[in-house]
């Protein structure tokens, strides 16, 4: 058994200390606050950051300048150097009379790439001995006249906005997907009330009356009813 082993019985309740009732009682004269100072004053209320009437904290630390560009794109960026040394080391596939395919996947694979979650941009650093295809989201313009100049081809990513025709098949042929249809614009609220008000408001037009021989045919059927009536004995 040991001290932090113990624990009230279950149900107990301990009274609350009474502080300020004599010396005796064991929190008597000061009361637990101490001799003098300012905690030791009654109505003393001290905010958390308050230190004493120094310099607090947040003010001594130096602010932050300049800003965050929210238009900023974060890349994983690549020189071309480090591309044709990860060649030379075996760690990219090399394909007899083929370019060497680089994209964020094999670059990934050879180490040089921590995260393909971000866009990859390939800068111009170094120089390119080998045939590349590289696809990435952005170039630097000495990356890709150096990667041009050896020969290889440097593609961008785009995402198309309009749906576009599959390989082989032109783009006005009966099988290329038909661009939709553009949508109507929608009336504004206020001309769509105008419209219900002048909708209610508009004359409603009187039933055509009956034509004469239509009335005359009524008029016969009706006194033929009566005829056929039975009299009445009452």
């Amino acid at each position: 058994m040991k001290i932090h082993d113990l624990h009230p019985a279950e149900g107990s309740v301990t009274r609350k200390t009474r502080v300020g009732r004599g010396i005796a009682a064991g929190k008597g004269k000061t009361a637990g606050r101490g001799t003098k100072g300012q905690r030791s004053r009654a109505g003393a209320s001290i905010p958390a950051w308050f230190e004493g009437g120094q310099t607090p904290l947040h003010i001594r630390i130096p602010k932050l300048r300049g800003f965050r560009n929210i238009n900023d794109i974060q890349y994983e960026v690549v020189n071309v150097g480090a591309i044709s040394a990860a060649i030379e080391a075996g760690r990219l596939e090399v394909q007899k009379g083929a370019p060497v395919t680089v994209n964020a996947d094999t670059l990934k694979q050879a180490g040089l790439v921590r995260r393909d979650r971000l866009p990859l941009k390939i800068l111009g650093m170094g120089e390119v001995t080998t045939t590349l295809f590289v696809l990435a989201d952005a170039f630097t313009k000495s990356a890709r006249e150096k990667i041009e100049a050896a020969g290889g081809t440097a593609q961008v990513i785009e995402i198309p906005s309009e749906p576009m025709a599959a390989l082989g098949v032109e783009a006005g042929s009966d099988d290329a997907p038909a661009p939709k249809p553009a949508k109507a614009p929608r009336a504004s609220k206020a001309a769509e009330a105008e419209a219900v008000a002048d909708a209610d408001e508009a004359p409603v037009a009187d039933e055509p009356a009956p034509e004469p021989e239509a009335a005359a045919v009524d008029e016969a059927d009706a006194s033929a009813d009566e005829a056929d009536a039975p009299a009445d004995n009452g």
